[in-house]
């Protein structure tokens, strides 16, 4: 009964008539709403929709269908009046000639889809096919709404070349122009709606969501796009609820859907589909409380049913919805405003008896006559709460469509401007079919200033508005705009939003998280779980010397060469130079060490230069004793090369120096050990050998070894000789900077020929131990080439095992050790003997003989 009395009602509008043009009773009305024009548009609203509701909680079974009025749909008539007044009264817009309107409420029934518009073909509200009420038809096109109703229509109306201009959402089955070549879709593309909620997504770091959606070809080609968008930036789905309508009319899946909102982890679904779908998910789900939970929508509750429970439903208060963007029609407001209460409440225009009749029927309830309804102090209210007054997107469409008739209309008058009337002075039947032409190129610019296209090949991309619903305490919602998206601004800034003006879920204070796993902190990298989503993964330690400076990495970063990571791995840090320098305390200790090791050369030396005549200097070869000397002062020296920041000279000299200057001093050590063995086996009377002892001969082997040193020694520099390097990774946050030894062929040959030296040395004073006399120094040559070759073959492991300012250290102590250990053993009795002993430096003692046959 509400249908029938609603339309008695929205027949009382003064300036819409329903009346009959001849006297043929098959012609009776039927339409809606109409008005008297020129040419006429035929719009099929759906005014109505169905409500599911259960009759009882413990049988879902028992469940009804309940046909609704779809109050916000009143804003559509009003757009189409606005759009027909503004063109009729625009002097500039189809001059002399009228526009009028005849709406039909589009059936929710798939039996009588075709029932309105063979009714409005036909001419006089009555459904006869092939027949026609009209002399001259005025039909000039059709508005219709979702592609459940478009495509039918539109099979129809294409029969007689009738333009169809959709005003829902855009339809890509619709594109087909060879089986729809008459149908103009007026919405935009969605090919950006699925970027515009992945960087919304993206904004708030949601990487954890869950997604309902229709199983049909919308529901397709949308996901397909939202997963290539969400794979760009890693956002994972929780779930995936591809539904079809059946499903959702079938109680029994309730429990495990319930379950699957309830126990997934995400804190944020998306729901995608038509009015209908939006609708009977909601009316579904309308007594759970759901809470906590992020809805985000691809379209607003224009269409939720309005009954008795009008109250928004509170689980669903807290959605994001996006909206195809648009400027308001100027004056739409004003319009509402004015076509609604400026009429006086005699006349009872359409739109009060509409807001009337709802008012009393579904707000309160136990109204039996409208005359008692009071609603004055609630009609404004109703209108702001109920009524959006901003246009929405099928208002926007149609508002374009109406002007895109319109225009091409008036371009085609243009054109035939000087074809002659017919006799009754009217303008000649317009066919429709002359029409498409004009609206296939049509492009203009509407009253509020956006670009109108048709050509879907030159249509833009879609601009969204984001909405945020308002709960009030009464449970009523107002809609706000909390942000925007336009595909045409750089990459960085196409989402605006106002994150002040969002309100989130029941329960949730501050902005909602949604992940699967928390991100991996600076410091560690993410690593995938088997058979997880890739949203799903376990945070690791990034290992030695790596890094990761940002949350989310895939993989950790190393360090340069000269950097070394921090111990929390999220930072490099310059890693500071390392070298044995004089400044430190082991440095220091060396450089000490080797001048005095110098200074007591150089005064041994001079000890020996002040008794030069005594017999014990004169006994153990005086100028052999200064030429060692002289070699050990500067084996002390050379050391000093190796400390401090190694330089190009420095490295040069170091290695080939010290070879040099200890190859004459174990030279000089085989000589005199040579000495001593001449002067006691080649001294006797008559021998051929005695003439090397006195032409000094033995003395001949320091500049021969020397001079093999010398020429191994220039090989090495000659071919690849020491250069300055760096050690990054031998020292945790030091830069080792050394002498790399070039050639270390050349190097271990210069040892080699060294220790061959010591060792023949060593063998040499080690056979001749235990020659008697009492300056002998056989013994104390021994024990000294014993502590250098120990020192030396001690040095070996320790060295190659040693890193940075140990290894420089270890060479310079066994350097010192070396050179030390001839001082003392050669030198200190000698010394002992002159300084401290002067009674057994004479010539009557050097004379005595021990008992035994061996004095001391």
């Amino acid at each position: 009964m509400f249908p029938v009395a609603l339309t008695l009602l929205l027949l009382q509008h003064p300036h819409l008539v329903n009346s009959s043009e001849d006297g043929r009773r098959i012609c009776t009305g039927k339409s809606v709403v109409r008005s008297r024009g020129d040419v006429v548009i035929a719009g099929f609203y759906p005014l109505y929709s169905w409500e599911l509701f259960v009759q009882s909680l413990n049988d879902p079974s028992l469940q009804q269908h309940n046909i609704q009025i779809i109050l916000k749909k009143y804003q559509l008539l009003l757009t189409l009046l606005l759009a027909v007044e503004e063109i009729n009264k625009n002097p500039h817009l189809l001059p002399n000639m009228t526009l009028g309107f005849e709406i039909y409420s589009a059936h929710y029934s798939g039996t009588d889809l075709l029932e309105d518009p063979l009714t409005w073909l036909s001419g006089k509200n009555i459904n006869n096919p092939n027949y026609t009420c009209r002399r001259d038809s005025k039909a000039i096109a059709a508005l219709t709404g979702t592609s459940s109703t478009s495509v039918p229509i539109g099979t129809l109306l294409d029969v007689y070349n009738l333009p169809q201009f959709i005003f829902g959402s855009f339809d890509p089955l619709l594109s087909d122009h060879g089986k729809f070549g008459t149908v103009y879709q007026m919405a935009a593309k969605d090919t950006g709606l699925a970027l515009a909620m992945v960087s919304l997504m993206l904004h708030f770091s949601w990487t954890w969501v869950g997604l309902f959606i229709t199983e049909d070809n919308f529901g397709v080609w949308f996901l397909s796009d939202l997963r290539k968008e969400m794979g760009k930036i890693g956002v994972c789905f929780a779930f995936e609820n591809m539904i079809t309508y059946n499903a959702l009319a079938d109680y029994s899946d309730d429990l495990s859907m319930y379950r699957q909102l309830m126990d997934s982890s995400t804190n944020v679904i998306i729901i995608y589909g038509d009015s209908k779908f939006l609708l009977s998910f909601i009316v579904k789900f309308g007594h759970i409380l759901i809470t906590g939970k992020v809805w985000i929508m691809n379209s607003p509750y224009d269409d939720i049913t309005i009954g008795k429970r009008y109250f928004l439903i509170h689980s669903f208060h807290a959605s994001l919805t996006f909206s195809h963007h648009h400027r308001n029609t100027a004056g739409f407001t004003n319009f509402i405003l004015t076509e609604t209460l400026s009429k006086n409440s005699e006349n009872n225009s359409l739109p009060r008896s509409w807001i009337q009749s709802v008012y009393c029927i579904l707000i309160k309830s136990d109204c039996r006559d409208l005359g008692h309804c009071s609603y004055n102090a609630t009609l404004h209210w109703l209108l702001r709460y109920i009524f959006d007054m901003t246009m929405s997107d099928e208002s926007y469409n149609i508002y374009n469509a109406v002007y895109a008739v319109a225009n091409a209309l008036h371009q085609m008058l243009l054109y035939h401007m000087e074809e002659p009337r017919v006799h009754s002075g009217q303008p000649r039947a317009l066919l429709s079919l002359q029409l498409h032409p004009f609206l296939k190129k049509i492009q203009f610019t509407n009253p509020v200033g956006d670009q109108v296209v048709l050509n879907e090949e030159r249509k833009l991309e879609a601009a969204y508005d984001i909405k945020s619903f308002w709960n009030f305490p009464e449970g009523l919602g107002q809609r706000v705009k909390v942000g925007e998206f336009s595909p045409f601004r750089p990459h960085d800034q196409q989402l605006i939003l106002f994150e002040n003006l969002i309100e989130w879920p029941i329960g949730i204070t501050k902005t909602p998280q949604s992940v699967c796993t928390e991100s991996c902190g600076p410091g560690f990298r993410k690593a995938s779980l088997e058979g997880n989503a890739t949203c799903c993964f376990d945070c690791i330690l990034c290992p030695e010397n790596e890094i990761s400076n940002a949350t989310d990495m895939e993989q950790c970063v190393r360090c340069a060469d000269h950097q070394f990571a921090n111990t929390q791995k999220n930072h490099c840090l310059m890693k500071t130079e390392s070298f044995l320098a004089y400044e430190d305390p082991l440095g220091l200790a060396l450089v000490c060490t080797a001048l005095c090791c110098s200074v007591l050369t150089a005064a041994v030396l001079g000890v020996f230069i002040k008794h030069q005549d005594t017999p014990i200097v004169k006994a153990n070869n005086r100028g052999l004793s200064y030429i060692l000397l002289i070699s050990l002062t500067c084996c002390f020296l050379c050391s000093l090369l190796f400390l401090g920041r190694p330089h190009a000279a420095s490295c040069i000299l170091q290695h080939p120096t010290f070879a040099v200057v200890f190859t004459v001093a174990v030279s000089t050590v085989l000589a005199k050990t040579i000495t001593v063995v001449l002067a006691f086996t080649l001294t006797a009377p008559g021998r051929s050998m005695r003439q090397w002892l006195v032409s000094r001969a033995p003395n001949l082997i320091i500049p021969i070894c020397t001079l093999i040193q010398v020429t191994l020694c220039s090989l090495w520099l000659g071919i690849s000789p020491p250069f300055i390097d760096t050690d990054a990774h031998s020292e945790y946050g030091h830069v080792i900077i050394l002498c790399n030894k070039g050639s270390l062929t050349a190097f271990y040959c210069v040892l080699g020929y060294l220790g061959a030296l010591a060792m023949a040395s060593f063998t040499v004073a080690f056979l001749v131990r235990n020659l008697p006399d009492t300056f002998n120094e056989a013994k104390f040559l021994t024990f000294s080439m014993l502590v250098f070759c120990s020192v030396w073959l001690t040095f070996l492991p320790v060295y190659h095992s040693a890193k940075g300012k140990v290894m420089v250290a270890v060479e310079v102590f066994s350097i010192l050790a070396s050179s030390g250990g001839l001082l003392g053993c050669i030198f200190a009795p000698k010394c002992y003997i002159i300084l401290i002993r002067p009674e057994r430096n004479s010539l009557h003692r050097f004379r005595e003989r021990p008992p035994g046959g061996n004095k001391s």
